[in-house]
């Protein structure tokens, strides 16, 4: 199994990151790499088992599973049912934490899953730099903003 974990510290105060990342079917709206979303069966978006289907930037499709979501501990976690990566058992989770010394929020993104022999690097890479660290410098560019 693969494991990746990415971390970054966001310059707002968890709350006010978590009300932007909360929303399952609302990722089109922050991350850079998704380019419309939907939630199938019409379901509310945070309701556990809830399916959202999303098309990335570049055509690829990708369905989605939400298996956790937690106000309290500002957290939700969810697996990939389809998607054209190289990536099976795929189960994903993103944390925030406030940071009380200047009303900051660490936010942590892992991913556990297995890959094709020989392509563990690559897919590391892909779901590291080009899935979670580019939703981060987003979060980053769109608080940086209302500074």
């Amino acid at each position: 199994m693969v494991k990746v974990f990415i971390s970054s510290v966001i310059d707002a105060p968890a709350a006010d990151v978590w009300a932007v990342v909360r929303g399952f079917n609302e990722m089109p709206e922050w991350h850079p790499g998704i380019s419309r979303s939907r939630i199938e069966r019409g379901l509310p978006q945070d309701c556990i088992g809830c399916v959202r289907d999303f098309e990335l930037a570049d055509g690829g499709r990708i369905r989605e599973q939400l298996l956790q979501l937690s106000d309290f501990d500002y957290s939700f976690s969810y697996c990939i049912l389809e998607a054209p990566l190289a990536v099976s058992d795929y189960v994903a989770g993103l944390r925030l934490i406030p940071v009380t010394d200047g009303d900051r929020t660490f936010g942590e993104w892992t991913a556990e899953f297995g890959t094709d022999a020989g392509r563990e690097e690559e897919m590391a890479r892909v779901i590291g730099q080009d899935v979670f660290q580019a939703g981060f410098d987003a979060l980053k560019a769109r608080f940086a903003d209302n500074s």
